[in-house]
């Protein structure tokens, strides 16, 4: 009787051990995140299946199964259903994506604008970088970083063993403000970019044959009419993309109360500027305005740093004095 007491008890932990092996559900392989707006979960692999819900960027999922590009996930409330690879970022990715995200919360904002297009937002200022996530046409974004990369190659131009000079193209670390009030940050190619320049700066801009860059507002002046009016400092490139340089050419914008419009008091057109230009915090209207940046035109990094009072605008020597240099004024 004791033997076939012990066999049954056997048998059923047996039993158990074979069920659980086979019924219970498997233990999640890794973590991964939506890195899509929203994602169909389908119910298999097969070409003829069913939609068993949906995913929205940054959800996390635990990665059951894998076939081919396919994998088999699990949400955080139990659904479970099969998605495509490319629409997941990876735990490594993701932390990536929350560190730019971070970074940018430390950083001066250069200039605004929005997508032009339908964009891919990178973890790095490359093509070949990893998309976090796609940006729709006219998304707001904040600009804080701009970086020179080299464009690919076509693989024809690879292999006929082209020798030409790779051509470079302008990214820049941007936060782009969603629709569902959310941000988030990356690398966007400079030419996906409108900015959102402040009129009539563009105007003025074109006939210089300047490329705007970035834009400050210096301080702010009272018009007679008792309306605060902004006076601005401009940077920008007479060339294409893809210069050493963030900036080449300078200019100060005032307002003329005699005449009711900008006028151009400042220019400035041998530097090789870095971004960020740095402003100090006018405490009225009208008070002093300064601005800093480094420039590379020696082929150094020296720091530069002009003082704006009412509307002359004088580069200071390092000890804060005004030098005595001529400098266009108009």
């Amino acid at each position: 009787m004791r033997k076939l007491l012990v066999g049954f008890v056997l048998v059923i932990l047996i039993a158990g051990a074979v069920y659980f092996r086979f019924h219970h559900s498997k233990s999640p392989r890794e973590m991964a995140y939506v890195g899509s707006r929203q994602v169909i979960l389908w119910s298999t692999t097969a070409q003829v299946r069913e939609q068993v819900g949906t995913v929205g960027y940054g959800e996390r999922l635990e990665i059951l199964d894998r076939f081919q590009d396919q994998l088999r996930v699990r949400t955080t409330n139990g659904l479970t259903g099969w998605i495509t690879e490319s629409d997941l970022l990876s735990s490594e990715m993701w932390q990536k994506a929350k560190d730019l995200e971070s970074e940018t919360g430390t950083l001066p904002i250069e200039a605004r604008g929005h997508t032009r297009a339908l964009v891919n937002l990178h973890i790095a200022a490359a093509r070949e970088s990893p998309r976090i996530r796609q940006l729709d046409k006219m998304v707001p974004v904040d600009l804080f970083e701009r970086k020179v990369a080299e464009v690919p190659l076509a693989p024809t131009a690879v292999s006929t063993n082209e020798t030409s000079t790779a051509r470079k193209e302008d990214w820049w670390l941007i936060r782009a403000h969603l629709s569902d009030q959310t941000t988030a940050s990356g690398w966007l190619l400079g030419r996906f970019v409108d900015l959102d320049v402040p009129a009539p700066l563009p105007d003025y801009a074109s006939a210089a044959g300047m490329r705007i860059v970035a834009w400050f507002e210096l301080n702010r002046t009272i018009d007679t009419s008792g309306e605060p009016k902004p006076q601005y400092l401009l940077v920008g490139s007479r060339d294409a993309e893809g210069q050493p340089c963030d900036f080449t050419l300078m200019r100060v914008y005032t307002w003329g109360k005699k005449r009711q419009r900008y006028e151009t008091a400042f220019v400035e057109s041998n530097v090789c500027g870095k971004l960020p230009v740095r402003l100090t915090e006018p405490k009225a209207p009208d008070a002093d305005a300064t601005f800093s940046f480094e420039d590379w035109s020696a082929g150094a990094a020296q720091q530069r740093t002009y003082v704006m009072r009412q509307t002359i605008v004088k580069r200071l020597r390092e000890d804060g004095a005004a030098r005595k240099r001529k400098h266009a004024r108009r």
